[in-house]
């Protein structure tokens, strides 16, 4: 993982006064070093690919590419490991749900205050999934009544003892670098390990994993 006192930041947003901003809140935190701008997802592809940044703050709604669209792009790109965190004014379920279903390690309204966004960037950073607070609810709801997520329980599913024990750290929000250091394994095996408990539980990303492996465990008590 990389130390939390140098983490490298590329922001992908297409209006330059919010890119202005998120460079001043930047500067306020040293262990936040902001090494790239675009103001579209493809230049964003482009620089993300160049410079390799820790972490990357996307915007939702740009023209031409949207977030998804680009989010999508980012993560079918296994040279990139940065955690990428959705940075947005859309509180809207749908594109919550659709932003990590895609592969979002988080997701922020911009009307955060600074000093609560510093501090969820920092949990980013320590590969934690960050939600905006009054998103949570919602996002529990959404994935736990979509008829799509309806998965079996691990007994059911054959999980292996190790993808048992993945699973439980993904819950706490743990990131495959975390995984990784926490079972002093490589991140390409906790990646094979994660994909394979995904399938055998009929589960599409990590953040719906996490959030049906909570709710299991509510149930069993």
């Amino acid at each position: 993982m990389t130390d939390a006192l140098d983490t490298r930041v590329l922001v992908i947003d297409d209006h330059p006064l919010f890119r202005k901003g998120v460079a001043d809140l930047l500067d306020m935190e040293p262990a936040l070093t902001l090494v790239g701008e675009a103001a579209d997802g493809a230049t964003g592809l482009r620089l993300a690919r160049e410079l390799t940044p820790d972490l990357i703050l996307l915007d939702l709604n740009m023209k031409g590419m949207d977030g998804i669209e680009t989010l999508r792009r980012l993560r079918a790109d296994d040279a990139l490991e940065a955690r990428i965190v959705m940075l947005t004014v859309s509180d809207l379920e749908a594109d919550v749900v659709a932003a990590l279903r895609t592969g979002a390690d988080g997701y922020l309204l911009k009307d955060t205050e600074p000093e609560d966004m510093l501090a969820l960037l920092q949990d980013a950073m320590h590969g934690r999934l960050v939600i905006s607070p009054q998103l949570t609810e919602l996002i529990a709801r959404a994935l736990r009544e979509s008829p799509a997520e309806q998965p079996l329980h691990p007994d059911q599913a054959g999980l292996t003892p190790r993808e048992r024990e993945i699973l439980s750290l993904i819950a706490r929000g743990f990131s495959n670098k975390l995984v990784a250091r926490e079972l002093d394994l490589a991140v390409g095996t906790v990646k094979v390990h994660v994909k394979h408990l995904l399938k055998k539980l009929g589960l599409k990303t990590r953040v719906e994993a996490a959030v049906w492996a909570v709710n299991a465990a509510d149930r069993d008590r």
